[in-house]
C-alpha cells in the first residue's frame, strides 16, 4: 500500500467513525476478560543519567491479562509478564549492542532472569476514572510492592471495525532499582555520577476483548 492510498483509506475510517450512525451504535465496554493489544501499547522506563538527562528505553514483548468491570472496578485484576531480553534502546551503535549490556549480568540478567511480572493485590480509586493500583512487581528475582497510578480513557464494547470491545489505559510508577538487586552504576549519596536508583514506569495500553467466533 503506498503513502498516499494509506492516507485515503485512514481517512475514510476516519469519517465512518465519526458519523452519528456509528456513534449510536458504540455502547460502553462491559465486563470480561480483556487481553493486551501490543500493537497499541508501549512500555518505557526513564533513569536520570548524570543528572543530564532522563534516559528513555522501552521493552517490546509484554503481555498481560484483565478481568474488567465498569460496574465494580475496585474488584478488577491484572497480570502482565514482560520478556527481559525485549528491553530495546535504540543505541546508534550496533558495535556496542547496549542492548546486551542492559540486560547483562550487571543488570538486568535477562539469562537467569528472562521475565519481569507485576501481579496486582489491591485497586483503590482515587477520581472517576483514576485510580492507584498496587501490585507485585517481581525483578531480578525479587517481589516487592509496586503502586501504579492508573487513568482509564475510555473504550467501546463492539465496533464493526474493530476486532471487538476494546479498552485504554495510562500508568505510571516508579520504584528504586537496587531494592531488587540491580545497583550497578548507583551515583554515590550526594553525587549524580552515574544511572539513578530511581526507575520510571510509563504505560500507554489498549485492552482487547476478542468478538465471539461466528
Amino acid at each position: 500500500m503506498s503513502f498516499f492510498t494509506a492516507i485515503r483509506v485512514a481517512g475514510l475510517a476516519v469519517s465512518v467513525l465519526a458519523s452519528p450512525v456509528w456513534a449510536q451504535d458504540l455502547a460502553a465496554p462491559t465486563a470480561g476478560a480483556y487481553q493486551l493489544d501490543l500493537g497499541h501499547t508501549r512500555l518505557l522506563f526513564r533513569v536520570s543519567h548524570l543528572g543530564f538527562s532522563n534516559y528513555t528505553a522501552m521493552f517490546t514483548d509484554l503481555s498481560a491479562d484483565l478481568a474488567f468491570d465498569p460496574e465494580a472496578p475496585e474488584t478488577m485484576a491484572v497480570k502482565a509478564v514482560v520478556k527481559t531480553g525485549s528491553l530495546e534502546t535504540h543505541y546508534p551503535d550496533p558495535a556496542l549492542n547496549f542492548n546486551g549490556v542492559l540486560t547483562g549480568a550487571e543488570f538486568l540478567d535477562a539469562a537467569q532472569y528472562p521475565e519481569i511480572t507485576f501481579q496486582s493485590t489491591a485497586v483503590k480509586l482515587t477520581g472517576d476514572h483514576t485510580a492507584e493500583v498496587t501490585g507485585d512487581l517481581t525483578l531480578h528475582g525479587v517481589t516487592k510492592p509496586m503502586v501504579l497510578a492508573v487513568s482509564y480513557n475510555g473504550g467501546w464494547d463492539d465496533m464493526p471495525m474493530d476486532a471487538g470491545a476494546r479498552i485504554g489505559f495510562s500508568a505510571t510508577g516508579a520504584f528504586n532499582r537496587s531494592d531488587y538487586g540491580v545497583g550497578f552504576g548507583v551515583p554515590a549519596p550526594g553525587t549524580t555520577m552515574g544511572v539513578s536508583d530511581r526507575v520510571e514506569v510509563i504505560l500507554e495500553s489498549e485492552f482487547i476483548r476478542p468478538r465471539p467466533a461466528q
